[in-house]
């Protein structure tokens, strides 16, 4: 299949559907660090959608990861000045949250038979907007990763994704990822962002054996 990762510049689930014999590319306004340039389209990935397969042809499948940043479920509070409601709505904010859910809701109509979307928990604001729920919730510790990132997939012409490698919670009671408390411990700073959002090798590798 001719296949677009939308969003992805680590290359890890573009790795994963090549070494299944897929047609597949990433892309994304960064160069890729996942080492194939040549399978990475650098720029607008709804030009590249539309562009069509560099190699000829129609896009079969598409995934999509779209910014979380101002629909997520652990940013909902900064949707209010000074992180309080009681101080009203900070208008930039909610101003690009709502620019981020046209964004999604565009990528759930692209003209494309099989379409995912990754995203983290969504908060009450994004996802009444959006107004379509998620098809399935997963976790990295049940495809092999030994930490907890609870993420929600919404699918059209796909099936729900099955775990391959579902692990025990560790004996000190929280993941590898995790604060005894279960917060993140990735401390605050300028790659947060981007180290959070890399895929597990765990989907990346159900999503090439199942959906491909």
């Amino acid at each position: 299949m001719n296949i677009l990762i939308m969003g992805e510049e680590s290359q890890e689930i573009c790795k994963a559907l090549r070494a299944k014999g897929h047609n597949a590319f990433s892309c994304d306004i960064q160069d890729c660090s996942g080492g194939h340039p040549e399978w990475h389209i650098k720029g607008d990935m709804w030009k590249a959608f539309d562009n069509s397969v560099p190699t000829g042809g129609m896009w079969d499948m598409v995934i999509v990861h779209i910014v979380c940043t101002f629909m997520c479920n652990s940013g909902a509070l900064r949707l209010y000045k000074g992180g309080k409601k009681a101080n009203g709505i900070c208008e930039d904010r909610w101003r690009k949250m709502v620019a981020s859910t046209e964004e999604f809701k565009r990528a759930l109509a692209l003209p494309c038979k099989k379409i995912a979307l990754e995203n983290p928990v969504m908060h009450c604001h994004a996802k009444r907007l959006i107004g379509v729920n998620q098809s399935q919730t997963i976790q990295p510790y049940q495809f092999g990763h030994s930490e907890s990132k609870r993420t929600c997939l919404w699918l059209k012409g796909l099936p729900l994704l099955k775990p391959t490698n579902i692990l025990p919670l560790p004996e000190c009671g929280h993941w590898d990822n995790q604060t005894p408390s279960g917060q993140n411990k990735l401390a605050p700073s300028a790659t947060r962002g981007k180290e959070r959002s890399k895929t597990y090798t765990g989907w990346a590798q159900a999503m090439a054996e199942q959906w491909g």
